[in-house]
């Protein structure tokens, strides 16, 4: 069993999705991530440890060779494709509550801005750690905001933004958080913010990698009840 687990985390590392995929090259005509899912759920392997230990575990090794700039983007992106193929199979086993998430975060760019990269790969990496996101998009005002957390229960909101002249919505979303969702915790990053940023608009925590924003989630969050 734990030959198979570790087999589906290698092929999300390495981005090799099934057997038909043309990457990466050495892996040509193997098994991927689908067939090996595939085999793990025929051989009765707990859906729960497919997704920790397969699939998580290989976005957890994508996440470490990112944050040390061993990877860039592309490599990230094709790795969460990877990931994304088993997830999908793992899926039914979601709604029939065989499988549990850590909770929910809602990532978004503020009112303003339509910058969209770093906001995109906190949220694959976030998938990847076990956390259901719902990606509210680009220039999201922070009504919106507010609603969607309240909406789907989250434990935290992630927000971005790129421009000078946009941080001042964050500082607007951030407050709104708080006041209507005080249990929610408010994670910012990009590259205009600084931590003295981050304390002067209340915000809980300052990210400046995937990794810290989960590490931060994984020891401080919990669902807000509403």
């Amino acid at each position: 069993m734990e030959d198979l687990l570790a087999r589906i985390a290698r092929c999300v590392e390495r981005g090799k999705i099934s057997t038909l995929s043309p990457f990466p090259k050495d892996m040509l005509g193997t098994a991927g991530v689908t067939e090996l899912v595939a085999e793990a759920l025929a051989s009765s392997i707990p859906p729960q440890n497919i997704l920790r230990k397969g699939l998580i575990a290989g976005m957890e090794t994508i996440g470490e060779r990112f944050r040390l700039n061993k990877i860039f983007i592309p490599e990230v992106m094709i790795s969460a494709k990877a990931m994304n193929s088993g997830m999908r199979m793992l899926l039914p086993f979601f709604e029939g509550n065989k499988i549990t998430l850590k909770g929910t975060v809602i990532v978004a760019t503020v009112q303003g801005d339509l910058h969209d990269i770093g906001k995109n790969i906190v949220g694959m990496f976030l998938k990847g750690a076990g956390w259901n996101v719902v990606d509210l998009g680009v220039n999201v005002a922070p009504e919106v905001i507010v609603s969607n957390a309240r909406l789907h229960n989250a434990a935290a909101v992630c927000l971005s933004a790129l421009l000078t002249t946009t941080m001042l919505n964050m500082e607007q979303a951030v407050m709104d958080l708080h006041k209507e969702l005080p249990r929610v915790k408010v994670l910012v990053g990009g590259a205009p913010l600084s931590h003295s940023f981050a304390e002067r608009i209340g915000a809980d925590f300052f990210s400046t990698s995937p990794q810290e924003a989960i590490i931060y989630l994984d020891e401080n969050s919990t669902p807000e009840t509403v």
